[in-house]
């Protein structure tokens, strides 16, 4: 795996749209402007690509996404449901594939942007599945949420290790994107479980890999998207059960919010393609709002009873509010025992802080 370098003061990001196109949609005006403004608080230049704001229906017809050699970032708008669709498009391409060894960049986003990573991930760039400018950077209320703050400021640095701790409070989905709810808090809870070990004991180590189950789920069965199982067998964008061989697989659910029967069949189709035979360790994300968080804790230990897999849940990733960033292909360090998470080795290329 080969790295970015970490941001600097004065970077131009680039906001692109890989899937769902709300970002050119004139309700979301606003959140635009306010991720933009938070940005530019950040040092940062932001640089909205061509397609980015051309709403959903074009985003429908036209998947697109720009290399820039002068762009440092890039930031993705926010997730989607047909992502794979971008396959030709990049992998295909010999100037992309190119431009993304020549010039690596940071490249963050959640949910379906998890096809967009395993696009990356293949041709060996380490990204990190990590906050979006719609879910985050433009955060209605009158600050960024304190937790995720601290997730991009990340990015401008590159300690030699990092320690992920747990939020000590959780938020639940906003109701009102308005612009009347500009300016408003969420509604905050104190997080009472912190990081709760499932299963296992001592301490294991593994690169990590994995993303949004329902997006994972979707590159092997998908009703909505016939052809997107097909997609992923020409372009092996699910790596193989061999590839996750030794892996921390970490693992989290969309806001559709799927029942713990829809969760238990995802699961078995990732058991079935023997993804969880064999990582090293599963950890799974706080679902949104906490919705069927104690089912969704007992479907996994039932699916993978047969195969004492260690597991950990509750941590800050994914569509749960707030956000940590994993950085695929790092090395990270689950103890069992203490219930933490380390990733010891830079996020980044160059010298450590």
């Amino acid at each position: 795996m080969f790295k970015p370098a970490p941001l600097q003061r004065g970077d131009a990001v680039a906001i692109v749209s890989l899937s769902a196109g709300t970002l050119g949609e004139p309700f979301a005006a606003h959140e635009l402007a306010r991720g933009k403004d938070r940005l530019r608080q950040l040092g940062l230049t932001p640089v909205c690509m061509p397609n980015s704001l051309k709403g959903t229906a074009y985003l429908a017809a036209h998947p697109a996404a720009l290399l820039d050699p002068q762009i440092r970032g890039i930031i993705c708008a926010i997730g989607g449901n047909d992502t794979y669709r971008l396959a030709p498009f990049l992998l295909d391409d010999p100037d992309f594939r190119t431009a993304v060894t020549a010039h690596p960049k940071l490249f963050t986003g959640f949910s379906d942007t998890t096809v967009d990573h395993l696009m990356l991930y293949q041709l060996g760039l380490t990204t990190y599945y990590g906050p979006n400018l719609l879910n985050d950077l433009a955060e209605l209320g009158p600050d960024l949420l304190p937790y995720t703050a601290q997730t991009l400021r990340h990015y401008f640095t590159n300690p030699a290790t990092t320690a992920i701790t747990s939020s000590p409070v959780w938020y639940q989905e906003r109701t009102d994107f308005s612009p009347a709810a500009l300016d408003t808090l969420r509604i905050s809870h104190p997080e009472t479980r912190g990081y709760q070990v499932l299963r296992g004991h001592g301490q294991v180590t593994g690169p990590l890999l994995g993303g949004c189950l329902d997006s994972l789920n979707s590159l092997l069965t998908d009703t909505r998207f016939p052809d997107e199982p097909t997609v992923n067998a020409r372009y092996h964008l699910l790596p193989s059960a061999a590839d996750f061989a030794g892996k921390v697989l970490f693992l989290e659910t969309s806001e559709e919010r799927p029942t713990p029967a829809a969760y238990q069949a995802m699961l078995e189709h990732l058991k079935a393609a023997g993804i969880l035979g064999a990582a090293a360790a599963i950890i799974t994300g706080k679902p949104q709002d906490e919705v069927y968080y104690p089912d969704y804790c007992r479907v996994l230990q039932a699916v993978t009873a047969d195969l004492q897999t260690p597991l950990m849940t509750n941590l800050n990733f994914g569509h749960a509010y707030p956000r940590t960033a994993l950085p695929y292909g790092a090395t990270a360090r689950l103890d069992l025992d203490q219930a933490t998470l380390t990733i010891t080795e830079p996020y980044f290329a160059g010298p450590t802080d």
